[in-house]
């Protein structure tokens, strides 16, 4: 076996994942489409909420469930976590893509199986952390930040061309999506059952299975401490606003201006190409001439404006240059916040409470999606992004209040470097 081929299997499972959720997210309206048909009348009326529930339950079992496969790949090994989560994923999009053929059983019973291949989804999604912990078991420490940098490429060309994907099989048929990611997933499976050597070996193993499962821990420990306190509000508030567009966005323009897949995997496909030329390649520039401190505020202003221009768009072409400021926007504050976090800690507090922070990310892809679901159902259809774009300003108040001292010097070249490490991160 070459050398490259562990790195080159976990950065296929990391990509397998992000174009699995972005391959569902163009669909979302035909799905809603389906929850109209309930006999229920509460489901009938609450659609956005029934999506916004639909991913908000696979973030919940990301959350809940990464401490617990962490712990298990500390005593078991990494591979096999790593293939029992391909292979959950896989039967998981088979489910989704299935549902539908069962509307003879009823439209709850549909909506039971989504909501259950989603959570089942969720809970193999959260072996990032197995997969970030293998790299570093086979790569040297001066070379593990370019390891690392797998995971953040294949976020971000996951993303970008999940919804392309899903659009275009949209085409053949509502499943046909579902059913590539699925066989995706199996097909890494079988990549890695024949070629992906255990990266932990036994004498460094845990003895025991961890018991400490709880991942309110971790924000409980992180919210305690008073150098990162504003930087968690800023964050919660910023990735609030951002996780119910995600989830939202397809329903709204369907409602509003009769998007179908293709149109929407072609906004998250932009979405996508923005994410990976902001951070993949500007931001390294932008922090050395900037600062991390004036790309969060400039970025954070950046998404208010282009909320407010997505919740007030009377024409569909509108949404693409509001788009294009939300992703830019979003590109700029994701690494810089992230770095501010790293700078505010010592070095040997970095691991910790970088996790905390990503459980409280986690967290708010839970609530997001449900709140602008609510919002978008009880008030109107532009809610969710106007109110978001409030949170967004109240995030900017909070982090410039904190950060306006930093507005008087000009940025120190020493942070280059750390920004770049931490947009890896950056999701």
């Amino acid at each position: 076996m070459k050398r490259r081929s562990p790195l080159v299997f976990i950065f296929l499972t990391i990509f397998i994942d992000l174009l699995g959720i972005g391959i569902v997210l163009p669909l979302l309206p035909e799905y809603v489409k389906i929850v109209e048909r309930s006999s229920w009348p509460w489901l009938a009326d609450n659609r956005a909420v029934i999506v916004g529930a639909l991913t908000a339950s696979y973030a919940l079992m990301q959350f809940l469930f990464a401490p617990v496969l962490g712990a298990l790949g500390d005593r078991f090994g990494r591979r096999p976590v790593l293939l029992f989560s391909l292979f959950g994923a896989g039967l998981s999009y088979l489910v989704f893509a299935l549902a539908e053929n069962l509307t003879f059983l009823g439209i709850e019973t549909v909506i039971g199986l989504l909501f259950l291949a989603r959570i089942a989804a969720g809970i193999t999604g959260a072996s990032i952390s197995t997969a970030q912990a293998y790299i570093a078991d086979v790569t040297l420490p001066q070379d593990r930040a370019r390891g690392l940098g797998m995971i953040g490429a294949a976020f971000g060309l996951g993303f970008m061309l999940g919804p392309a994907i899903g659009g275009l099989l949209a085409n053949v048929s509502l499943q046909a999506p579902a059913l590539f990611a699925a066989a995706l997933s199996f097909a890494n499976f079988a990549f890695g059952f024949f070629r992906l050597p255990e990266s932990l070996p036994p004498e460094k193993r845990a003895q025991t299975v961890s018991r400490n499962f709880n991942p309110v821990s971790r924000l409980i420990a992180v919210a305690a401490d008073v150098r990162v306190q504003p930087f968690i509000v800023g964050s919660v508030l910023f990735n609030l606003a951002f996780a119910g567009l995600q989830s939202n966005f397809p329903v709204y323009s369907d409602v509003r201006f009769g998007f179908g897949p293709q149109q929407n995997a072609l906004i998250f496909a932009f979405i996508g190409l923005i994410a990976v030329i902001v951070q993949g390649f500007l931001i390294r520039k932008l922090v050395a001439r900037f600062g991390e401190a004036r790309l969060a505020i400039a970025g954070l202003t950046l998404m208010a404006i282009g909320f407010i221009a997505i919740g007030l768009a009377t024409a569909s072409w509108m949404l693409f240059p509001a788009i294009g400021i939300v992703a830019l926007g979003s590109g700029m504050v994701t690494p810089s916040l992230t770095s501010l976090v790293s700078q505010s800690v010592l070095a040997t507090e970095q691991g910790t409470t970088l996790g905390g922070v990503q459980a409280f990310t986690s967290l708010t892809m839970v609530f997001g999606p449900l709140l602008a679901g609510m919002l978008f159902d009880l008030i109107a259809p532009s809610a969710p992004y106007l109110i978001g774009s409030a949170l967004l300003v109240g995030a900017l108040v909070v982090l410039f209040s904190t950060l306006r001292s930093r507005f008087i010097t000009l940025p120190q070249s020493a942070t280059t470097d750390v920004a770049s490490e931490v947009a890896v991160h950056a999701e």
